[in-house]
């Protein structure tokens, strides 16, 4: 349960060091998986900014969210932030934009020809925008509201953009090594995605978080 997360993080506020040590520990997997799954470098830079983030835009934490919520919506700001510095491309928008497009990701070179690496190779060919939400609804178990708050869009809007990420990841799975049948209606190719995390078997070991 996560239910004193915002208590951890109104203690590091005032703070307490441990509260906060707590809370990193609590979500630090989970934010180096959102990163180390994108780019190949300065992943720990990134998942600092990002608690460093949290910490500092508490004022203006309403709590209208849950904390982790919150986290991830820094998260997305760095990791976009860290690709307007980087590719310095007039281009480049996170809409329309895939990894792919970015150049090499950690994952991409590692030149497997399982489900899980015809599944990221899917991923990474569709918009970095969509590539997040499909990643954050079926990787981390998050609601069509809290969706809305890390991609900072309205509730409505959550729906139309999951079914087309759906819709583009088949047609990339369907013309990639994909060597099984894919299930035919939305809801089943979401079951099918959600059962086939490639973040164990893909990213490499992450250092501690505590």
């Amino acid at each position: 349960m996560r239910h004193d997360d915002r208590a951890l993080l109104d203690a590091w506020g005032k703070g307490d060091r441990s509260a906060g040590n707590n809370f990193v520990a609590r979500h630090f997997d989970a934010i180096y998986n959102f990163f180390a799954f994108k780019i190949a470098e300065d992943v720990s830079d990134l998942v600092q900014r990002t608690f460093l983030g949290c910490l500092e835009g508490l004022p203006r934490f309403r709590g209208d969210c849950a904390p982790r919520t919150f986290l991830f919506s820094i998260a997305r700001y760095e990791l976009y932030g860290h690709f307007r510095k980087t590719k310095r491309d007039a281009s480049y928008n996170v809409l329309t934009s895939s990894l792919r497009d970015l150049g090499p990701s950690p994952t991409s070179v590692l030149g497997r020809r399982d489900t899980a690496a015809a599944l990221v190779s899917a991923l990474e060919s569709i918009p970095l925008e969509l590539q997040v939400l499909l990643e954050l609804r079926f990787w981390e178990g998050m609601t069509g509201p809290e969706l809305a708050v890390v991609l900072d869009i309205p509730v409505g809007t959550v729906a139309s953009r999951t079914r087309r990420a759906l819709t583009l990841l088949r047609e990339r799975l369907q013309t990639g090594n994909l060597s099984e049948k894919l299930p035919l209606d939305d809801p089943g190719l979401a079951d099918w995605v959600q059962a086939r995390s490639p973040y164990e078997a893909l990213l490499q070991k992450k250092p501690s978080g505590s």
